[in-house]
């Protein structure tokens, strides 16, 4: 049997304070999960490790016991952030909220989008439905997956949308619910690429402004309002995570392979 590790976890009600409960697990995606069945209607809001003080002894230790701690710290969001990536207890983002804007970057044009959990996948799906045209899609299985020494780049052959929103969609549990996973769709007469970051945002990179009328009126259709701000959950501290039951880096990898995606590159951490 694989150790668990001891995790502070926020949990957010539509009434009430949120509360803070301890709850143990083989990695922190099992802790969220355990912690959340806790408290009825409850969803995740932060986490960190629990420090040695905390980590309960004797019976407490049994699995999937919860040590429900009270009130959790006063200023956390509500904001219902898509499984794979939440917020340190102390320390991590506030003002969260669902929006797009243009992101400044001398080289690139850049349009991020950041949506509550239940509008992820229609977001990211959406978008792919209403590109021109769709020719790859890549997945990125991050250094930070399960400790790894580099990101493997694995990408499908020459396809289409309705093949690659088949392909997410089967999967979609599995690649939505992962932070420690990035997948792109190249638009290669747009020479650009739509991402679905690590930290679950939808990003849209491209060489030249090209849809940038198209793309703002295809969020306003999918509902996410244009804002001037937008902070993220990698403005402080965070935890990536995958969810309970996901693929560990190696099985994901063999799903992958399974489905004729081809590892393209590995990209070595600098301080590897």
């Amino acid at each position: 049997m694989k150790s668990r590790s001891w995790y502070r976890v926020a949990l957010a009600t539509t009434a009430g304070e949120p509360q803070l409960v301890l709850a143990s697990g083989e990695h922190v995606g099992q802790a969220v999960a355990e912690a959340a069945k806790e408290l009825a209607g409850s969803w995740a809001i932060a986490v960190d490790l629990a420090t040695t003080e905390e980590i309960p002894l004797g019976e407490s230790v049994g699995k999937g016991h919860v040590v429900r701690l009270g009130d959790a710290p006063a200023g956390l969001d509500r904001f219902k952030f898509p499984t794979g990536a939440l917020p340190a207890v102390t320390g991590g983002v506030t003002g969260m909220r669902e929006g797009w804007l243009e992101r400044r970057d001398p080289h690139l044009f850049v349009v991020e989008a950041q949506v509550e959990a239940d509008h992820i996948v229609d977001l990211y799906l959406g978008l792919i439905e209403r590109l021109p045209s769709a020719d790859n899609l890549e997945i990125r299985l991050l250094e930070h997956f399960d400790a790894g020494l580099a990101t493997d780049v694995w990408l499908t052959s020459r396809v289409n949308g309705r093949k690659i929103i088949r392909f997410i969609d089967d999967h979609d549990e599995e690649l939505f619910g992962n932070g420690h996973v990035e997948l792109g769709v190249y638009a290669r007469a747009q020479k650009a690429t739509l991402r679905l970051t690590q930290h679950k945002t939808v990003a849209w990179i491209g060489e030249e402004r090209t849809l940038a009328t198209e793309l703002a009126e295809w969020l306003k259709e999918l509902k996410v309002p244009q804002v001037t701000e937008l902070p993220a959950v990698d403005d402080g501290a965070h935890h990536h995570f995958r969810t309970a039951n996901g693929r560990d880096r190696k099985k994901l990898a063999d799903e992958l392979y399974k489905h004729r995606l081809r590892k393209v590159d590995s990209i070595k951490r600098v301080d590897a």
